[in-house]
């Protein structure tokens, strides 16, 4: 058995997230089918991350094994020509057999966009959250450092404790994740999360997006992130920001 390695790049939109469900178009049920068209065996690649319905990738990072002699270049065109155009295979390796792309990742990263334009264009509405009222953008940056390092993040992650823990990197049952990296870019038109860490639970960054809006628009101060923290309850968090603006861009191994 050979053991690749693809990175791949998407755009979620119609597509109901990652994991394959009955009756229902998902990038893993998608790729799984190319995959088994291209060499006729019957895989189930397997994903950094579930990535949920509406959300996006740059660089999602998957891993399956193969019987088939086809070098990594041809796989990359061979799966191109079966995919639809809103999935591209970018490149694929042969890594050891006990490389796993969730179980051997160390970190990963996520933007978000917040379009803050009056009008979004119809080219970028499926790629971001279209938010054109009044944000405090100095109180949201300083709102990001609060949850830098080590906490538990349960006021951040879904309620639904089965899938609470699907986007970690190790097996750990715990609702604790080290954030390197919690930052805001601000552009004309454009607010621009940027959040890198050992691991994200369900939802955690549309959650951490959905309380910084908050703060933005005064209805909470930067230093009641701190507070919202400790509570380790979800009703103490903002409301989940929209899947479109979520982009997975890096995953480190």
């Amino acid at each position: 058995m050979r053991n690749f390695k693809i990175v791949l790049a998407y755009d979620g939109s119609d597509f109901s997230g990652w994991q394959v469900q009955p009756d229902a178009a998902t990038i893993q049920g998608t790729l799984a089918s190319a995959i088994g068209r291209v060499t006729s065996e019957k895989v189930l690649p397997q994903g950094s991350g579930r990535t949920d319905a509406g959300v996006h990738a740059l660089a999602q990072v998957a891993t399956f094994a193969l019987e088939s002699p086809i070098p990594p270049q041809n796989l990359v065109k061979a799966l191109n020509d079966m995919l639809p155009p809103s999935i591209r295979v970018i490149e694929a390796t042969e890594v050891p057999l006990e490389f796993h792309a969730r179980k051997s990742a160390h970190a990963k990263t996520y933007h978000y966009r917040i379009h803050r334009g009056a009008v979004c264009a119809p080219f970028i509405a499926r790629y971001v959250w279209h938010y054109p009222y009044p944000l405090d953008v100095d109180a949201i940056r300083q709102a990001a450092g609060f949850v830098i390092g080590e906490h538990d993040f349960t006021s951040f992650a879904a309620v639904d404790s089965e899938r609470g823990r699907e986007d970690e990197i190790s097996d750990v049952r715990s609702n604790v994740r080290r954030l390197f990296a919690s930052a805001w870019e601000c552009t004309a038109e454009e607010l621009l999360y940027v959040v890198r860490g050992s691991g994200f639970l369900h939802h955690m960054v549309r959650n951490l997006v959905g309380t910084f809006v908050l703060v933005g628009k005064g209805t909470l101060k930067p230093e009641d992130v701190a507070t919202i923290l400790e509570a380790r309850n979800r009703s103490a968090a903002g409301a989940t920001a929209p899947a479109s603006g979520l982009y997975l861009v890096s995953v480190e191994y």
